[in-house]
């Protein structure tokens, strides 16, 4: 059975946790660096980046989490996938720098603007209802990188090789989809 990491720190690591298990994976809570041994994969929920930014290097350095996505699947949502991007409006973020993307922190609004939306999804053709809480913006894509979802024409999901990154939260939903494509696309793909 694949072991897929959710990171701990902040966000809705619970929620992911369920839909991993809803998958018939094992979904593994990761609060040090030593949960990262033999894993599958990784999640890394949303949150705020700058908080995310300040918490590594208490349990789990910065270092360790780049080791890790450099050579595993990795699927950051909302303020994981600020963490994963190359590029990022705010200087108070570390990025991992390894998702061809440049990223906007909080670019649909503030939380009172959150909202839902169906966006399309590239590998599927019924939308996909995505919840965005101060959803962060993909301002570019890179080369590196290729678009899985868009929004009103701009992508709000991205897949370079093993990594994907989306500006939404698939976890809060009961729709596996995006879920089981980061499994079947990224984590058995990787390494390979």
């Amino acid at each position: 059975m694949l072991q897929i990491g959710v990171l701990a720190i902040q966000g809705a690591f619970h929620k992911h946790a369920e839909t991993l298990k809803a998958l018939q994976t094992q979904p593994v809570i990761v609060k040090y660096a030593a949960d990262l041994t033999h894993l599958d994969g990784l999640i890394i929920p949303g949150g705020e980046s700058t908080v995310i930014t300040r918490q590594l290097g208490y349990r789990l350095a910065w270092e360790d989490l780049y080791t890790f996505a450099r050579e595993k699947a990795v699927f950051g949502t909302c303020a994981g996938l600020i963490m994963l991007g190359k590029g990022c409006t705010d200087p108070r973020v570390r990025q991992l720098g390894l998702l061809d993307a440049v990223i906007e922190r909080n670019a649909y609004g503030s939380q009172i603007e959150s909202f839902t939306e169906d966006v399309t999804l590239s590998f599927d053709e019924h939308p996909f209802h995505a919840v965005f809480i101060r959803a962060p913006k993909i301002l570019k894509v890179g080369k590196e990188a290729k678009i899985v979802a868009t929004f009103r024409g701009e992508a709000v999901m991205v897949r370079q090789k093993q990594l994907l990154g989306a500006a939404f939260h698939p976890e809060l939903t009961n729709d596996v989809r995006v879920h089981d494509y980061f499994i079947r696309h990224c984590v058995t793909q990787s390494g390979k």
